[in-house]
Formats: C-alpha cells, structure tokens, sequence
C-alpha cells in the first residue's frame, strides 16, 4: 500500500439538522489526532429554503475559515416511522455536501451506526457515550458541548481510523472498550 506524501490532514465533521447543524474540525499527523475547532451552525428562518441557505451559508464559512482538506458527513437513518424527518434532514446534507464540494473538497459518508461502533465498540451508543468517546480520543478536560459538535468530532475522528489511518499504519485500528471485566 503506498503512503501519502503528506501525513497532515484536516478533517471537517458534520451533524446535519434543520435547527443545528454540528461541525467538529480534528487535524490527523500520522498516529496524533488534535482538536482544532468545534460548534454549530443555528438556521434561523420559516421556511424550509431560507433554513437550508443560513446552512449552506454558515457551512460555508466554517471550511473557508478552518480549511479542511476532506468533509466526513453523517448520512440520514431513515425510521420507517419517520420518512418525513429523514426527507428534511437529507436537504440539509444536501447543502452540506454542496458546500464542500463548491471548496473542492471530497465528501466522505458515514452510517451513524458505523460513526458510533467506530468510537465506543456499539453501534446504538448513548450520546453520553459518544461525547466521552470523543473526550478520551482527543484528550479534552472534559466531554464537548453541545451534543451536535460532539457527535460532528465522532463523523470526523470516524473518518480518521477508517480512511486516514489505514493509510498510515495498514490496518484500521478500531478501539472498543466493554464494560465487562
């Protein structure tokens, strides 16, 4: 397997929603993994197109000011009872992965399941765990607030030991922790 040039990479996470969207930004160097800038992006408007255009907007403006060099974005889980909810939330992705690619950005999708079993060994991880996931693997005095940037840190840092550190190392390293002893 060929190594990239560089080791140097700066991932941008995404939590889409209609009334916040997560984004979480880690900067990877071969086995380190760092914070760099985490928060939300609140869509304020009635109507469903003005939501989207405050969140393409503010997407925007987080990759022009953080500079990632690939977006890692949650995709939509879909509950049969909910078809509605996952039909707006896949606007909101879909401005999301617009945003990037108008950077010139690759998009990288993640199942929520796959984000959560990546970090905490679960795939139906609580938010509790997730925040203290992203807690432990970024060595941060304690858990990220809100949940939104935690859960946009885990797509980012998902992205990291799925795609980037496979790069570096070989294998993709998957670290689970069980409450049994």
């Amino acid at each position: 397997m060929e190594r990239p040039s560089s080791t140097l990479h700066r991932v941008v996470g995404f939590d889409p929603g209609l009334n916040v969207t997560g984004y979480g930004v880690v900067e990877c160097d071969g086995p380190r993994v760092r914070l760099v800038e985490a928060g939300t992006v609140r869509s304020r408007g009635e109507s469903l197109e003005e939501r989207l255009h405050t969140i393409h907007v503010g997407v925007s403006e987080v990759i022009a000011a953080l500079k990632p060099t690939a977006l890692a974005i949650e995709q939509v889980f879909a509950h049969a009872r909910f078809p509605k909810t996952a039909i707006l939330l896949g606007h909101a992705r879909g401005v999301i992965c617009l945003a990037g690619v108008q950077a010139g950005l690759a998009v990288h999708h993640y199942l929520p399941n796959r984000v959560k079993s990546t970090l905490t060994g679960s795939g139906h991880a609580a938010k509790e765990q997730i925040q203290a996931a992203v807690q432990r693997e970024l060595g941060l005095p304690a858990r990220p607030e809100p949940a939104d940037a935690a859960d946009a840190l885990a797509v980012a840092l998902a992205d990291y030991h799925l795609r980037l550190r496979p790069l570096f190392f070989g294998t993709a390293i998957v670290r689970v922790q069980s409450g049994r002893h």
